[in-house]
């Protein structure tokens, strides 16, 4: 099983089947708003 996880607040994302073990960074929903408000 594998995890994603937020390069920004290191919350758990979402879990995924995966036959060896893997932690993935991508950026939740959270903090895209967050970035989306401070680029305006």
């Amino acid at each position: 099983m594998g995890t994603i996880i937020c390069q920004i607040c290191n919350n758990t994302i979402d879990h995924f089947e995966n036959e060896k073990v893997a932690t993935l960074y991508g950026q939740c929903n959270c903090c895209d708003e967050k970035q989306e408000e401070g680029s305006k």
